[in-house]
C-alpha cells in the first residue's frame, strides 16, 4: 500500500490487488459498462463545439456545470480581471467534505484555429470520423476533461462516493496570458480552505501511445524585452556610429552557441531562445539609433525568475552600451518528486495500457506550476501529437483508455 499527503496521512489501496480481486487483470482495456453513465467521448465533442478561444468561455462551464450539478457537486463560478488583462471566467466544483480530496485538473480555453481554409474539418464541429475525434481542443485539453468527467460519474455511479471528496478545477486562460485563471483559482481556494491532497492535470502528456509519459514536472518560463540604444548615422562613417544590432548580435552569441547549463537530476539544461529582433529600419544606408530584442528561457530548477533577472542585468550591467530590459516570468520551474502520487499513476496505467510511463519534465509550461503550491501534482492526459495543429484530433479509443485510468486512480484513492 501507498502513503500520501503532507496534510494527511492517506492510504491508497494497491492497484494490482483491486484489478486482481474485482477485474481478474482483465487485459488492455477494462473498461466498466454503465447504461446510465456520461460518455467522456460525447462530452469532448460537446466541448469542442464551445468555441472557447482565449478568452471566451463559449458555453463550455455551463456546459460542465450542467454535467457536475446533478452528480451534487456544488459549482463556484469564479471571474478574475486585472487592469490590461481579459476577464476570465472559471470553474471549481466540489463534491464531500472530507480527506481523501482528490483534484481533477484542465482549461478549457483553446488556442486560436489560424487559416481556417486549412482545415479539412469545421474545427468546432467536433465530428467523429475515421476512429478520431476532430476539433480545435481535442487534444488540448478537452478530451482529457470529457475523460475525467466521465471517469467521476462512473467512480459515483458505481461506489456511491462514500469516502473523501472530489474537486474539478477548470481554468480559462492558460493558453494565453495565465494571469486570471488557475493562479487566482488556487489564491481562492487557499483562502476557503479547499486544499486537495493530490492532483492529476490532464495535460496531453503521451508522446506517441497511451501510457508512454507523464509529467511530474516542468521547466519555467522567463521572458526578457531588451532594447539597446546605440548613436544613428551614416553607414559609410561607422566609426560615428553606435550599432545596436551589432551589439545584440555580439551579446547573444554565448547563449545561442551554449546552454545556459548541463541539466539537473530532474531536468533537460536550461535554454535561452530569441523570439524577435526588431530595428524599424527601412533605410539601407542608416544605422539604426536602437534595436529591440525579445527573448525566452525555459529554466529547470537551477533558476528562479528571480535569480535570472538578476543574472541578465548583471551581465548587461557590465557591457559597454546603453539598454533597457523589461522581464516577466508565466511560471516558475516545479517537480513533485517520484514518489506515491506518481507511482499511483504509473501502477493505473500499467493495469489499463500494460505500459510503465517515463517520469518526464520535458516539454513546455503547464497550469501545475500553480497547483503545486497547493499539493503534489502530476500530469497525465491524452498524446499530443496534434495540439495546437490544424485538424487537431485525438484518437476515441485513447479517450475511453485514459477515462479508465483516471477511474482507476478514484478507486485506489478513494475506494
Amino acid at each position: 500500500m501507498l502513503r500520501l499527503g503532507q496534510r494527511h496521512r492517506l492510504m491508497i489501496y494497491s492497484v494490482t490487488d483491486f484489478y486482481e480481486k474485482i477485474y481478474m487483470l482483465t487485459p488492455v482495456h477494462i473498461i466498466t459498462s454503465f447504461s446510465n453513465c456520461l460518455d467522456p467521448v460525447k462530452i469532448a465533442a460537446d466541448l469542442i463545439r464551445c468555441p472557447s478561444v482565449t478568452p471566451e468561455e463559449g458555453g463550455a462551464i455551463d456546459l460542465l456545470q450542467s454535467l457536475l450539478e446533478p452528480m451534487e457537486f456544488i459549482c463556484h463560478r469564479l471571474h478574475f480581471e486585472e487592469y490590461g488583462t481579459h476577464k476570465i471566467e472559471n470553474l471549481y466544483a466540489r463534491k464531500g467534505n472530507t480527506a481523501p480530496h482528490f483534484c481533477f485538473a484542465g482549461h478549457i480555453d483553446v488556442v486560436p484555429v489560424g487559416d481556417l481554409s486549412s482545415w479539412t474539418v469545421k474545427p468546432f464541429d467536433g465530428i467523429i470520423a475515421k476512429d478520431q475525434l476532430w476539433g480545435r481542443g481535442a487534444a488540448d485539453m478537452k478530451g482529457a476533461i470529457g475523460a475525467f468527467v466521465a471517469a467521476v460519474d462512473r467512480y459515483l455511479a458505481y461506489y456511491g462516493g462514500k469516502r473523501g471528496s472530489i474537486s474539478l478545477l477548470i481554468s480559462g486562460d492558460e493558453e494565453c496570458q495565465a494571469i486570471n485563471g488557475t493562479a487566482k483559482v488556487i489564491n481562492w481556494m487557499k483562502n476557503n480552505g479547499e486544499i486537495p491532497d493530490m492532483c492529476i492535470l490532464g495535460e496531453p502528456t503521451n508522446h506517441t501511445i497511451m501510457g508512454d509519459m507523464i509529467k511530474i514536472g516542468r521547466r519555467g518560463s522567463f521572458t526578457g524585452r531588451l532594447t539597446l540604444h546605440g548613436i544613428q548615422g551614416h553607414v559609410a562613417y561607422p566609426h560615428l556610429t553606435s550599432n545596436p544590432v551589432h551589439q545584440l548580435i555580439r551579446l547573444f552569441t554565448p547563449f545561442i552557441n551554449n546552454n545556459l547549463d548541463r541539466g539537473t537530476v530532474n531536468f533537460p539544461p536550461t535554454t535561452l531562445s530569441i523570439t524577435t529582433i526588431d530595428v524599424g529600419n527601412v533605410a539601407n544606408n542608416v544605422i539604426p539609433a536602437k534595436a529591440q530584442a525579445t527573448f525566452n528561457v525555459r529554466f529547470n530548477d537551477s533558476y528562479s525568475s528571480e535569480s535570472l533577472n538578476l543574472m541578465f542585468r548583471k551581465f548587461f550591467d557590465k557591457q559597454d552600451m546603453s539598454y533597457t530590459l523589461k522581464t516577466e516570468c508565466s511560471r516558475e520551474s516545479f517537480l513533485t518528486e517520484p514518489g506515491a502520487l506518481s507511482e499511483l499513476i504509473s501502477d493505473s496505467i500499467f493495469v489499463i495500457t500494460g505500459r510503465r510511463p517515463e517520469l518526464s519534465t520535458t516539454g513546455g509550461t503547464s497550469d501545475a506550476s500553480f497547483i503545486k503550491r497547493l499539493c503534489p501534482v502530476v500530469e497525465f492526459g491524452l498524446v499530443g501529437q496534434t495540439m495546437h495543429k490544424v485538424d487537431e484530433h485525438v484518437s476515441v479509443a485513447d479517450i475511453y483508455t485514459l477515462q479508465d485510468i483516471y477511474f482507476t486512480v478514484l478507486k485506489c484513492t478513494l475506494g
